[in-house]
């Protein structure tokens, strides 16, 4: 049977993920292929508890390499629980966030060496990467508006305006590294802009198989 494809949707808090990666799936659903989505971290119900942990404010601090190995945790259940078993049955992937996700909180935001991340990444899902990841833009101030309508911040969401400028600013660069695998795509756009070059995206991966 021919192997599914992973698609991962990255982004700072407030591009858009949720809302623009249901309509990716619609458009792969009716090309005729099944989509099963997951998100980072969780996917499991154990991975689902280790989000919990991870985003709930506790006046107990988290060390940014327990925040880091706490991700890959959740990441190793989803990967060999969730995605390489449907990857192997022929299911497509989509996935709000995966490794660079790690890469542009934990290395660009925390300040945790490149090389460490990708050690993990290593021992955690070796070569399996997305087939195509798509990194919604937008500007740090836009992105907060945004995620402020959304309820009270969880803990990722508190962090300051610096803490995400770098993180944006490490997603473009791990854009620019691997033109190959991602496509930025601008939010401040109208929605449906949005959308149409997201359907244009999965038109081009649909064609190529």
């Amino acid at each position: 049977m021919e192997r599914g494809k992973f698609i991962t949707i990255e982004g700072i808090e407030g591009v858009g993920k949720s809302t623009n990666m249901a309509a990716l799936v619609t458009h792969i659903e009716n090309a005729g292929h099944t989509v099963l989505t997951t998100r980072e971290p969780g996917g499991t119900p154990l991975a689902e508890d280790i989000r919990e942990l991870l985003k709930s404010r506790s006046d107990e601090p988290i060390p940014e390499i327990a925040e880091l190995l706490l991700m890959f945790a959740a990441r190793s259940l989803n990967v060999n629980n969730v995605i390489l078993p449907a990857l192997e049955a022929g299911t497509w992937i989509v996935s709000d966030r995966f490794t660079d996700s790690s890469r542009a909180y934990q290395g660009g935001g925390r300040g945790i060496p490149m090389d460490t991340i990708d050690r993990l990444a290593d021992w955690v899902h070796g070569e399996t990467w997305p087939d195509l990841t798509i990194l919604l833009d937008a500007p740090v101030e836009i992105g907060m508006q945004r995620a402020d309508t959304r309820g009270a911040p969880d803990r990722f969401e508190q962090e300051r305006h610096d803490f995400f400028q770098r993180v944006r600013e490490c997603y473009l660069q791990l854009a620019i590294n691997d033109p190959e695998r991602f496509v930025v795509i601008d939010t401040t756009q109208s929605l449906e802009e949005v959308r149409h070059e997201i359907r244009e995206i999965a038109g081009v991966l649909l064609s190529n198989i």
